[in-house]
């Protein structure tokens, strides 16, 4: 039973979706480091989505940090932090207590802790905790900020809508930051909202895929094998619920290429080394080159909707259809972009301990 991530800075995350509270510990962080409760509370907001095309499920997620915070910054030592669950309707889950949600962890959670589980919601298992995740992932980013490094999430696309691409990467970056709907065109937005509402009005539900640039990490983070650059953040990423794929640079289009096309030629500007392109998505060889990290994210569909499924009643071991009700997103693609921008931050600041030591992000 293992809920932490993490080595020089660790994360563990508790709680269930129905329960009394959810939270986290975050240990390992540098003392030193400017713990901002406003820009805790703008990440939170921007998890919570649009109202028009997000669940009706309306928590304060009003973070309360107990502990290794004084006077505004970091002591260095574990930073635990609490969020209260408030509007549990734990009762539209009775129902189908023993009817496996396609696409949910039911099923496996049921074979895994053998019926002890929390249901409610989805227990453990629920998109719900990663709030405290995101609550974590603010300190994470504001001790990457003080050392230069800055982190962007937008949908690449979501039910056929395509955004455009990264052009100017802190600009872009900036204004992601004060977006509810995580895109770069303005076009892009109202076409993505109005294909997620169609799913909605459907009693369905899209997917898409996300688009994380990292600029400012320095060259030479990373380990050559089993603790590369890409293997450390995958593992992260795919922690996230609903990820299905993860891809760095150009990914599975540079199977396409060759390779006078898919290498990135290196170059030297304003004297610094640099490279011409970036295909590889500023890592080589499992470690940091410079450029700017550039991975994609594939976020499935939201699981639970609101047409009839085949599943199994597993009290019964037989046969059922299940008709799922209660408060979900048509989407939850535009929330999740603060998750991986969090996962990302938390990760990275761990690889960055690891290989400049611990107090490097001290403020």
């Amino acid at each position: 039973m293992k809920n932490t991530f993490g080595n020089s800075v660790s994360l563990t995350l508790f709680g269930e979706s129905h329960g009394n509270a959810i939270g986290c510990v975050l240990d390992g962080m540098a003392p030193g480091v400017a713990v901002d409760e406003a820009f805790i509370a703008a990440q939170m907001s921007r998890r919570k989505g649009i109202a028009s095309v997000s669940t009706p499920r309306k928590e304060g997620d009003e973070v309360r940090i107990v502990s290794g915070v004084f006077q505004g910054k970091t002591t260095g030592t574990p930073i635990c932090m609490m969020i209260e669950n408030t509007t549990q309707r734990s009762n539209d889950y009775e129902r189908t207590r023993f009817l496996a949600r396609p696409g949910h962890a039911d099923y496996t959670a049921q074979c895994k802790y053998g019926g002890y589980q929390d249901y409610r919601g989805g227990g453990h298992f629920s998109g719900r905790i990663t709030a405290p995740l995101v609550a974590a992932g603010a300190i994470a980013l504001t001790a990457l900020k003080s050392k230069g490094i800055s982190v962007g999430t937008h949908i690449a696309k979501c039910a056929g809508v395509k955004d455009r691409d990264f052009s100017s990467y802190g600009d872009d970056i900036r204004a992601l930051s004060e977006k509810d709907m995580p895109v770069l065109s303005d076009e892009a937005y109202e076409q993505m909202l109005t294909a997620i509402k169609a799913a909605r009005d459907e009693g369905d539900s899209v997917g898409g895929v996300l688009t994380t640039a990292v600029v400012g990490i320095p060259a030479g983070v990373g380990e050559p094998w089993f603790d590369t650059v890409e293997s450390m953040l995958a593992h992260g990423l795919f922690s996230i619920p609903a990820v299905k794929g993860v891809e760095f640079g150009m990914g599975f289009a540079m199977s396409e290429l060759r390779g006078s096309r898919a290498n990135d030629p290196l170059i030297m500007e304003q004297g610094k080394v640099m490279t011409a392109s970036n295909h590889n998505g500023g890592i080589n060889g499992g470690i940091t080159n410079g450029m700017p990290i550039v991975f994609s994210t594939c976020i499935k569909p939201t699981p639970s909707i609101f047409k009839p499924q085949q599943t199994v009643d597993f009290s019964k071991m037989e046969n059922a259809e299940i008709r799922i009700k209660g408060r979900h997103d048509p989407a939850i693609i535009h929330r999740a972009a603060v998750v991986v921008d969090s996962i990302t931050a938390l990760t990275l600041c761990d690889l960055l301990a690891q290989h400049f030591g611990t107090d490097y992000l001290r403020g």
